[in-house]
């Protein structure tokens, strides 16, 4: 049933085990903007819809409900004659005659953009509730898939819903961006020729959006690219921020506050930090942006090692949302080859190495896997000395359920990585930290994941694991 899909297969199983459901089920499907939530369920099942619904965007109700009775006469080719419905309970009342009608075996109803039908006193969810659960879900052939960039709206309207659709929803499906390893399948599929450094370049800067990749041409370099998507005149992400937030958070003020406060803290803020740096209230609201942020995937949330709320820590977790911070809100458009100029400058170096942290923390997973420990249990976290003069950092903290404990040094390098004296004295003072202020009585291994692999001298000796960027593609 699916058609060129890269990746996804986790999402393609699910999608194929509820169209396989002897009962009708119903799947809210969320994901930041551009993500590739639409082209998923679309290219999945193609010719296999029953029925399709695009909410508008900015438009009133009397708009929506003729843009339900334009994609109702695309499906229902018997009676063209049928009205512009009133009201959403009279369009569902219509869908509902439609599906009675059809002879497929499961019908297959996807609204997207859902909660921009939700216009202002359009009882719209009122209506959506009653199709459900007085009809849909008594029958075992209904699959009705809505999907929503508004992370805010799907989660506290939809799938946290108090009302009539209280644990209704059978499925929730979260589209995360590409990994390293699927951004790789993607552009080869564009006959992009490149090695996995200029792979992990792009990525550091678009992340694993598939829209962003898509600006991809072959015969050109990542630095190329950058250049032309971010800085050129019309380049895509040149003018995307200005539109990202706003279309998914309906009062996005303090949303963008906070994520342009984590953009200039590399190593993250506690909630109190955010509160501080970000001038935002300290209450619930803000608690309910930062989950809002966090679910959406421009954030990420660790906790401490002893899973203390108050000290966890935020970091900004979006690719083009830190690049953009950096680098495109400050540059000089108008400069030719802008970011070719920018390589090897201090401002460069520090971002490389900030991104390259978050891609090592995105890829949990296949660093798990690259260790040999993707089968054992595993709690991972930051850490911060919290006592010790002139303390520490570890941005990353794996504690195995086997009694080790890896303490990750993550580094980015054009050649292979050198541990100088300094350094190895510096490494030694995290170890030592760590183990003071933890007491743990686990055996502690230094990691060490860097791009190209570390270089043996008279320091490597104290590394237990050296990982590559290549781990992160697996």
């Amino acid at each position: 049933m699916s058609g060129k899909i890269i990746g996804r297969d986790r999402e393609q199983a699910e999608l194929n085990r509820l169209y396989q459901s002897p009962t009708s089920e119903f799947l809210a499907v969320y994901g930041r903007r551009r993500v590739g939530k639409t082209f998923l369920i679309r290219t999945f099942f193609r010719q296999s819809l029953t029925f399709q619904l695009t909410g508008l965007a900015n438009a009133n109700l009397q708009q929506q409900l003729f843009n339900f009775h334009t994609a109702l006469k695309e499906y229902d080719k018997r009676d063209q004659d049928v009205p512009i419905p009133e009201n959403w309970m009279e369009a569902f009342q219509q869908l509902k005659e439609l599906l009675i009608r059809s002879k497929q075996k499961k019908k297959v109803i996807f609204i997207d953009e859902l909660p921009w039908l939700d216009t202002p006193r359009s009882f719209f969810i009122s209506a959506l509730e009653h199709f459900w659960n007085s009809w849909a879900a008594g029958r075992d052939d209904i699959l009705l898939i809505v999907c929503g960039s508004a992370a805010s709206w799907m989660i506290n309207k939809l799938i946290n819903n108090r009302g009539g659709l209280h644990n209704r929803i059978t499925g929730r499906m979260k589209i995360q961006p590409f990994t390293l390893q699927e951004t790789e399948a993607f552009l080869q599929a564009k006959r992009v020729v490149w090695d996995r450094y200029q792979i992990l370049q792009l990525y550091m800067v678009m992340g694993g959006i598939p829209y962003y990749l898509n600006e991809v041409q072959p015969g050109k370099s990542a630095i190329q690219v950058i250049d032309e998507v971010c800085f050129s005149e019309y380049g895509l992400l040149r003018t995307e921020y200005s539109n990202l937030y706003t279309s998914l958070f309906k009062y996005s003020a303090h949303h963008q506050a906070i994520v342009e406060a984590l953009g200039m803290k590399a190593k993250g803020l506690t909630r109190e930090e955010i509160v501080s740096y970000a001038k935002v209230p300290n209450g619930g609201g803000t608690t309910k942006v930062l989950q809002e942020l966090e679910e959406s995937g421009f954030i990420r949330k660790y906790s401490n090692m002893d899973k203390v709320q108050r000290d966890a820590i935020f970091q900004l977790s979006d690719f083009y949302t830190l690049f953009y911070f950096r680098f495109i809100k400050k540059a000089d458009n108008n400069k030719v080859n802008y970011w070719k100029t920018t390589i090897d400058k201090p401002a460069h170096r520090t971002w490389s190495g900030y991104a390259f942290e978050q891609v090592c923390l995105a890829h949990q997973q296949q660093i798990r896997k690259a260790l040999g420990i993707d089968g054992i249990e595993c709690s991972t976290y930051a850490w911060r000395s919290r006592t010790i003069t002139d303390g520490a950092q570890i941005d990353l903290v794996m504690d195995r359920r086997d009694r080790v404990i890896n303490l990750f040094e993550i580094k980015f390098s054009i050649a292979p990585f050198v541990i100088d004296k300094k350094y190895d004295e510096a490494l030694r003072h995290k170890i030592a930290a760590f183990r003071y202020e933890t007491q743990t009585n686990k055996s502690v291994f230094l990691s060490l994941l860097t791009t190209y692999g570390l270089k043996e001298n008279a320091y490597s000796g104290h590394v237990q694991n050296s990982l590559t960027m290549d781990c992160l593609f697996l």
